[in-house]
């Protein structure tokens, strides 16, 4: 039986598929964009090779089966050979895949409204072939709305009546709502990041919108920002290792959980003082009542109609600043009493991030699969190839 999961090749997903593979012996049924076994096999490489050597990653594949499809296409334009195979061998479903677009109520409501009424569809189809052990929504603390000031609780019901930060938010919170309507015999647990920013062991990343934020705010010798403001910042390590164990344990006693930096979290003014001290720099000023002002340019700058770099910093910052202002504590004693870790401060680990993702101008250095790996010679998937 097998581990059915969307979006393991994207960030976060990386590190939930990586973490199966090293914690478990679980086979995983990858659904992927890609036409064919080989492409599936680089797809992947590109995802892991964050997390693993070549010749790991090779040994990994016989516990792989590549499941051809898309988010967004009907039935995830899964096969039916295919589909059967996963109606008849999955155990569990992790929907993690979703559009982070923070701008696009198009990108998300297709994405992530569509897609999730398609993952849960075909769980509604395993359910009655056979009892699913858990359906795993990955979603956002930022269901709960924008609420300045406030502490949010982890068994806080969805309160509709909340203003949303922007679409992806506001799709986010359906697609829970669509779950627990609609799989009320399936065991459902709910897993909700806060901002993932980078990895607490090594500088290296692939996300790079809001580590680019991060950067061009540390740059500014006057912050339009109170210092006094959370972020609710945590790393993707321990984000991605949280949601692959709480989604194979078994002892589970809440269904709910904030993957977030709680009342740890740092303030605006705690990690620009970390910044400078590591990096060099003078401490920045704080001009709170340019927050506004600010926000209002950045919003004028994304919606220019050509596509320059004032707009591309416009659409960055005008996506972050909401959050930057909100100064919203996502309660997480629940999640840290099960798993008994807790996230690494931003602090601790923001700075060589900010060093590394400058010096390699915000792209990963992609490396093929080395030349020695022939893909042509690699065995069938026993789970089952790609069709």
């Amino acid at each position: 039986m097998a581990i059915f999961i969307t979006g393991a090749t994207g960030y976060i997903g990386s590190y939930i598929t990586d973490w199966l593979l090293r914690h478990t012996d679980h086979e995983l049924a990858l659904l992927v964009r890609a036409p064919d076994y080989d492409a599936g096999v680089e797809r992947l490489w590109k995802s892991l090779q964050l997390h693993m050597k070549a010749d790991e990653f090779h040994r990994q594949l016989d516990r792989i089966a590549f499941i051809s499809g898309d988010l967004i296409q009907p039935d995830l334009g899964i096969s039916a050979p295919d589909r059967d195979w996963l109606i008849s061998n999955a155990e569990s479903v992790l929907h993690n895949a979703a559009a982070l677009n923070f701008r696009s109520e198009r990108a998300c409501t297709n994405h992530n409204v569509r897609g999730t009424l398609s993952v849960i569809k075909l769980a509604r189809a395993i359910q009655e072939d056979h009892p699913l052990r858990r359906f795993t929504q990955v979603s956002t603390v930022a269901v709960a709305g924008d609420r300045p000031g406030t502490v949010v609780m982890e068994d806080e019901p969805l309160d509709w009546n909340q203003r949303d930060f922007n679409p992806y938010t506001r799709t986010k919170k359906l697609c829970e709502h669509m779950v627990r309507e609609l799989l009320p015999d399936v065991p459902c647990l709910y897993v909700r990041p806060s901002s993932v920013i980078g990895d607490s062991r090594f500088p290296e990343t692939t996300q790079f919108d809001m580590v680019r934020a991060v950067c061009v705010l540390t740059d500014l010798p006057v912050l339009p920002l109170s210092p006094d403001v959370r972020l609710d910042i945590v790393n993707a390590d321990w984000v991605g290792a949280s949601i692959a164990e709480l989604h194979v344990r078994e002892d589970l006693c809440r269904d709910t959980y904030h993957l977030s930096a709680g009342n740890e979290s740092r303030t605006i003014g705690e990690i620009a003082e970390a910044f400078s001290l590591a990096l060099g720099k003078r401490m920045p000023r704080f001009a709170e009542r340019l927050a506004v002002p600010f926000e209002r340019v950045m919003e004028a700058l994304a919606n220019m109609p050509r596509a320059g770099n004032l707009q591309k910093l416009g659409a960055l910052l005008s996506v972050f600043i909401p959050y930057m202002m909100a100064d919203i504590v996502y309660d997480n004693r629940g999640t840290l009493s099960t798993l008994e870790t807790a996230p690494v401060p931003f602090t601790s680990y923001g700075p060589s991030l900010y060093g590394w993702a400058k010096s390699v101008g915000f792209r990963y250095p992609y490396r093929p699969l080395p030349e020695h790996m022939d893909l042509s010679n690699v065995p069938p998937d026993p789970i089952r190839p790609m069709a």
